[in-house]
């Protein structure tokens, strides 16, 4: 785990994506994910910068919190990614009953508009 020590993760999908997910019990990730073999999430210090990168002008996002210990340790993998951070890869289905909380994520004068829980 990195030095944030981080109990909560995140993760920002579509919420078709989620909706479908929470209906069958388990979510797999995104087409991104299903291609890169792991479900990407975030810390809470990464999630903006996460959200302007890979869904800038997005709509009808939502964002999951996920707690560290609520999943399989030996899946979780805190790996360096883009521009040498560090973040949590998932490598295996979410259940959705991991899943702590979630809230929408709307685009509001093209940003995202982040619940208070989850503003820095």
């Amino acid at each position: 785990m990195p030095e944030t020590d981080s109990s909560c993760i995140y993760k920002i999908c579509d919420r078709a994506d989620w909706q479908k997910s929470a209906d069958d019990g388990v979510f797999h990730g995104t087409s991104l994910d299903v291609r890169d073999g792991f479900i990407h999430f975030s810390d809470l210090t990464q999630l903006h910068a996460t959200a302007g990168k890979h869904f800038a002008g997005k709509d009808n996002l939502i964002v999951l919190e996920v707690e560290v210990k609520a999943l399989q340790q030996s899946a979780l993998k805190w790996e360096t990614s883009r521009g040498g951070v560090v973040f949590p890869h998932l490598y295996a289905p979410l259940s959705v009953d991991q899943v702590r909380r979630h809230w929408p994520l709307p685009l509001v004068g093209g940003q995202h508009c982040f619940p208070e829980e989850l503003k820095l």
